[in-house]
């Protein structure tokens, strides 16, 4: 990937993660007006299971996991729809 795309996904993931924040939020501050917990079991399982952008290596934030490529990982790029679709997970060890 170039540097521009690098820093085009990088600017992407910080984007969904200001997203997450600012629901999770708005979630928690009706809660507290309402008197009774209000979050969605999307989003606690977000934040319970993915990484900030700060907190992902390279390594996850550039490329994924696929199992036919001879190094295991390809470029993100070359994944159709990748700014769409979210790969912030990849198996332990590669």
């Amino acid at each position: 990937m170039s540097s521009p795309q690098k820093a085009r996904q990088r600017k992407r993931l910080r984007m969904v993660d200001n997203v997450v924040a600012t629901v999770a939020a708005a979630l928690e501050r009706s809660s507290t007006s309402s008197s009774k917990a209000t979050t969605t079991k999307s989003i606690a399982r977000w934040q319970a299971e993915m990484p900030l952008e700060s907190e992902m290596r390279p390594k996850d934030k550039y490329t994924f996991f696929d199992r036919k490529e001879k190094t295991y990982r390809k470029g993100v790029h070359k994944l159709p729809k990748w700014t769409r679709v979210s790969q912030r997970l990849n198996p332990p060890g590669f």
